[in-house]
């Protein structure tokens, strides 16, 4: 079984429900407050996990209830939580409002996040994992000397440039494959992404700056892929009732390296992942609605079948 460490951010997302989203001064009535475990870091080797691989995290948490809740979450999710230390500080939240339209609103509080230090990871030993898979919310230099140190150990580096503020295109150099939406990649690639036709234009300037292959997903356009090798592939979303969009991205992630690094294919592992994304807005929550594989294999049989 493949072998996964995900280095990044672990929150503790406080989610709700609301009509609309409020304008700037006012105040208006929730409908109902719920708690999930989330953070980039967290969903995608959540997403990772229950798509078949073996995965280690690595990051910070607070020695407070949210940590300990986290930490016990995350481990009955079959994650190897040896990598991640305790910080004298609160655990990361997120304020999430999500309307009636499933589209969410989102305040992110750092906390623990922002300790876990270039310092800390220089114990890790990379070179026992498959893959390393990163995301942009903990500190830039604490994931530059992450990527350094896969560089040199030989170790495929998956990231997720989210949120895109604050990532440094010099990075680019050390990515395998960068996993990316239209923002981040309008960002990165200096490329408004008003017509899909520009899409490949994008991917090509990416591909540009050292990295491997480039995913941009697209909402409910799908997803485009490009790599070195002149390969593009588009995939089509699936049509779902939206219910939340939380967590939508990292679960194509978390279950495309997933699919990825068992030995499947590109085009199968981005048809796969595109149905666990799409099944995960169809549920609340952030963890919590991110599939396991066999809910996702027996969703795409239904959908070939229809």
């Amino acid at each position: 079984m493949a072998k996964v460490l995900v280095v990044g951010s672990m929150n503790m997302d406080i989610v709700t429900q609301v009509q609309r989203h409020p304008i700037p001064g006012e105040t208006i009535q929730g409908q109902e407050t719920q708690f999930f475990v989330g953070g980039k870091g967290a969903n995608q080797a959540v997403a990772a996990s229950r798509s078949g691989t073996t995965v280690t995290m690595a990051g910070g948490l607070g020695d407070d209830f949210f940590g300990q809740d986290i930490r016990r979450k995350l481990s009955a999710d079959n994650i190897d939580m040896e990598g991640v230390l305790r910080k004298p500080l609160t655990t990361g939240m997120a304020i999430i409002t999500v309307d009636h339209l499933g589209e969410n609103s989102i305040i992110l509080s750092a906390g623990a996040n922002a300790a876990y230090s270039e310092q800390d990871v220089q114990g890790l030993e990379l070179s026992d994992y498959d893959a390393i898979l990163l995301q942009n919310e903990i500190p830039r230099e604490t994931n530059r000397a992450v990527l350094k140190l896969a560089k040199v150990a030989g170790t495929t580096v998956f990231a997720n440039p989210a949120p895109v503020l604050g990532f440094e295109l010099a990075d680019l150099k050390f990515i395998d494959f960068l996993i990316l939406n239209e923002i981040e990649a309008e960002a990165l690639s200096g490329v408004k992404l008003d017509d899909v036709v520009k899409v490949d234009e994008a991917g090509k300037r990416i591909l540009e700056q050292g990295v491997q292959g480039v995913i941009i997903t697209l909402g409910s356009k799908g997803s485009f892929y490009i790599d070195t090798s002149g390969l593009m592939i588009s995939t089509p979303a699936y049509k779902v009732d939206v219910v939340d969009t939380t967590a939508a991205g990292d679960t194509f992630i978390g279950a495309f390296v997933s699919k990825y690094l068992t030995g499947e294919g590109v085009e199968y592992s981005l048809n796969y992942a595109t149905a666990a994304s799409a099944l995960t807005v169809s549920a609340p929550g952030a963890l919590s609605s991110i599939p396991e594989e066999a809910r996702v294999l027996e969703f795409m049989g239904k959908e070939r079948a229809g």
